[in-house]
């Protein structure tokens, strides 16, 4: 399963503490109609730590209800208990998603044969695409080439989503799982790079808020015009900086309430971010003529 191009992670919009169903619908809209690849509902940019389980098997069907088939989803599943991912992936198939996200268990800090043992249990129970997310930043563990390497010999484990920021690792991986394992950067910020090294797209933050200049990036790329796809990623690189300058996915929440695409509402231990953020934010936003 090869997906290519800009995917974004979904945020999930928040009214008064609940699930604001028209702006996540109308922000799955939008994303389709500027060129999204794939949609990525439930990922750590969707605040899954803070959805309870069932408000994160509903953000999983509406987005699979509003988008209708019309580019695949790839569903975050992850969780560092191995029954909880069983679940969420269990659920996820049923409710008709192309692949799940499985986030490398976080806290627990596993072995590599943990991490093995791990991945392979979930794929060999829920017979679904699945997509190993390495993200050392925030899982404190990093899955090594090698374990992924041998975890992509399973035919349900197909790709990964790369936020090392290691732009080595696409080449290293085409080498010990062939071309077809399907690379996916989880930085914004390294995916020219990432693309030059063999990898195949982006699970992506700032296309929630700049999907038009995302997607236009990629195709540059894939018709050949390196330079225009460099001009991109120039202009990009400072609103992929301010979407970081504080904890995600503060930023891109304030982000997306200045466009006018839902209120910047997050959960708790998450908290509004502070002026000199929002200055960042803004300064970003102006110099790509957003707002």
């Amino acid at each position: 399963m090869i997906i290519t191009g800009y995917s974004p992670a979904l945020i999930t919009p928040f009214k008064k503490g609940n699930i604001d169903e028209k702006a996540y619908g109308d922000l799955i809209e939008f994303q389709i109609n500027n060129g999204a690849r794939a949609l990525v509902p439930v990922g750590t940019t969707g605040e899954s730590p803070t959805l309870s389980h069932d408000e994160h098997k509903f953000v999983v069907e509406l987005c699979i209800e509003v988008n209708q088939g019309r580019i695949p989803i790839i569903a975050g599943a992850g969780s560092n208990s191995t029954s909880e991912a069983i679940g969420f992936s269990e659920h996820a198939k049923k409710a008709g998603a192309d692949a799940t996200l499985i986030v490398t268990p976080y806290y627990n800090k596993p072995t590599q044969e943990g991490l093995k043992a791990h991945y392979l249990e979930i794929a060999n129970k829920v017979d679904i695409p699945l997509f190993i997310y390495n993200i050392p930043g925030r899982s404190v563990i990093d899955m090594t080439n090698e374990t992924m390497a041998e975890l992509s010999k399973h035919p349900n484990i197909v790709g990964v989503k790369d936020a090392t920021s290691d732009i080595t690792r696409p080449t290293i991986m085409r080498n010990l799982a062939g071309n077809d394992f399907c690379q996916l950067s989880g930085e914004d910020g390294t995916l020219l790079p990432f693309l030059s090294a063999g990898g195949h797209g982006c699970i992506s933050v700032t296309m929630n808020i700049a999907p038009r200049l995302c997607a236009n990036l990629h195709e540059a790329w894939e018709k050949g015009e390196t330079a225009k796809a460099l001009e991109i990623h120039q202009k990009l690189m400072p609103l992929h900086d301010a979407l970081f300058c504080s904890t995600s996915p503060g930023p891109v929440k304030y982000a997306a309430e200045l466009l006018n695409i839902c209120s910047s509402e997050t959960r708790l231990p998450i908290v509004p971010i502070d002026e000199n953020a929002k200055n960042k934010v803004k300064t970003a936003l102006h110099n790509l003529g957003l707002i």
